[in-house]
């Protein structure tokens, strides 16, 4: 099957045959549960157009991925076991544009934050700057397809991006907004264009390849200021919060606002945990205390890591109203940054939230041997009692399993997400499980509870696509009617975000905690015959 498949898209394109992305590098079900049997490279839109026209005439499943380096939420992995996995990342690299004027640009889904960072240094463009996120390896146009965010106050990256080119399941090609009209000069400038705006449709979803995506650029705010906060105990977490939330409301708070668990701080230090602990069970909180009392911020609950914009007046005007609130919190403390090392991880927060791509994030992955991970990321308002019943969920269920978490509570403007990591080590089957099981639990405590998760490992999509469930689960619906309109023959990336169409629907392809198979029972030999 996989020299037949090479064969026929061979005819069309060049296949780069080295480092393919076939699996899951951070596996939490089995290694081969979520497997390629094979990976094209397309240099081109009209390669992709090409592939999903072959795709349609055999039938043949296909995922895309811009560089696949989606790390805890299932990497370069196809959802269904021997997809074609098209990487667009390889050969479709171009940074397009870059309007030093507007500060916009247009870049391939190859092109990955220190390419964009470097390539606007080179130009001399000193005016402008870039929103990263924690890791800036990955994917400018691949990170915010998939919604995440970075730490400027342009830090909303699907929020910022204005202008889509897609190939559709089809093999149709549109572009949306302005670029609609043909020669427009407004592409990146204004993103709805006339009438339905259908770019939201192509986020996190399996209704299109995202060949082409513009960007808004921040212009350099004339100076910036790197701060950090402690807070000494976990039942400060309710009080900061209500504190956080009118000042980030106001923009004092900047940028999307980090709060981070100590047990965070002491991953970072990129050591095993057999390097502090050997026991069973949970890393106990007095030894999490003891290592942090040794580390350049010493030991606290709570660090909070933020960044103000502007020339030096207007920074100690924000500064001051931030001090003044968070001292509020008895014990609290802000650490001057003169006395952090230069290999201290504030200054690692210091290059993200001024634009500048990092890599150091991960150190934590070390944690254990063959260390993967995998997220728990509910959404909620900013709000302290719903910050503490997260918590108490993450902290229950953690302890249930055996397992550390990592957390982070990362605030917007109106609305934050925890983001729990648990870390575990892939060769370990009954971690694996564990962490499985956790994740589980706590998505269907967070549901109860009204929380809902933004974004996910593939192992976890069927089981929090039906959670959004008002209304007998009538979002779902109308994304399958979506999915069968423009994908008849259902080829593009099945069960991505828990949509599946229909040739799969009902056959056993849903995973959830009493079925963890990635495969089902086939597809339908008659739904899906359209000719392409």
């Amino acid at each position: 099957m996989r020299r037949r498949i090479l064969k026929l898209v061979g005819q069309v394109l060049s296949i780069c045959t080295l480092d393919p992305n076939t699996h899951d590098g951070m596996h939490v079900a089995e290694e081969d549960d979520f497997v390629a049997s094979a990976v094209v490279y397309p240099s081109s839109t009209e390669e992709v157009q090409t592939i999903v026209r072959w795709a349609n005439e055999h039938r043949i499943p296909i995922s895309p991925i811009s560089i696949g380096r989606n790390y805890g939420y299932g990497g370069a992995a196809p959802r269904v076991r021997g997809a074609v996995v098209i990487d667009l990342g390889r050969r479709m690299n171009r940074i397009l544009d870059i309007n030093p004027d507007d500060c916009t640009c247009l870049v391939e889904p190859g092109v990955t934050y220190f390419a964009l960072y470097e390539e606007i240094q080179a130009r001399g463009y000193k005016h402008i700057w870039i929103d990263v996120p924690d890791i800036g390896g990955g994917s400018v146009l691949g990170n915010a397809v998939d919604r995440g965010v970075g730490y400027t106050p342009y830090g909303d990256h699907w929020g910022m991006h204005s202008g889509m080119e897609v190939v559709l399941p089809t093999g149709e090609v549109i572009r949306t907004g302005m670029g609609a009209l043909q020669g427009n000069n407004s592409w990146q400038l204004f993103a709805p264009g006339f009438g339905p705006t259908p770019d939201g449709l192509f986020s996190q979803s399996n209704l299109g390849i995202v060949t082409k995506m513009g960007f808004g650029l921040m212009p350099n705010p004339g100076g910036h200021e790197a701060y950090l906060f402690t807070f000494p105990r976990e039942e400060d977490l309710a009080q900061l919060i209500e504190i956080i939330r009118p000042l980030r409301i106001a923009m004092i708070l900047e940028n999307v606002a980090q709060l981070r668990h100590v047990s965070l701080q002491v991953g970072l230090e990129g050591k095993p945990r057999s390097h502090y602990y050997n026991g069973k069970g949970r890393v106990p909180d007095n030894i999490i205390h003891d290592v942090a009392k040794k580390l350049s911020h010493g030991d606290c609950a709570w660090l909070y890591y933020g960044m103000s914009y502007g020339p030096p007046e207007i920074r100690k005007y924000k500064l001051d109203i931030i001090e003044k609130e968070f001292m509020k919190i008895p014990g609290a403390r802000r650490i001057d940054p003169s006395t952090l090392p230069a290999d201290d991880y504030f200054w690692v927060r210091d290059r993200v939230a001024s634009g500048v791509p990092e890599l150091e994030e991960l150190r934590w992955v070390n944690w254990h041997p063959n260390g993967g991970h995998v997220a728990f990321s509910p959404v909620s308002p900013v709000r302290g009692k719903d910050a503490t019943a997260l918590w108490d969920i993450a902290r229950r269920r953690c302890e249930e399993f055996d397992l550390d978490l990592f957390p982070t509570f990362v605030v917007g403007l109106r609305e934050m997400h925890l983001i729990v990591e648990i870390v575990f080590n892939r060769d370990d089957s009954v971690m694996r499980n564990n962490a499985r099981a956790s994740l589980r639990a706590m998505i269907d405590d967070a549901a109860k509870q009204g929380y809902g998760e933004y974004r996910t490992h593939l192992a976890f999509m069927d089981q929090i696509a039906s959670t959004y469930n008002w209304n007998d689960g009538a979002l779902l619906r109308f994304n399958e009617r979506i999915k069968d309109c423009l994908d008849p023959n259902g080829i593009m990336a099945p069960g991505k975000s828990g949509v599946w169409p229909a040739r799969y629907r009902g056959r056993g392809w849903e995973m959830s905690a009493k079925n963890e198979t990635s495969e089902g029972s086939g597809v339908s030999p008659t739904a899906g015959s359209l000719k392409i």
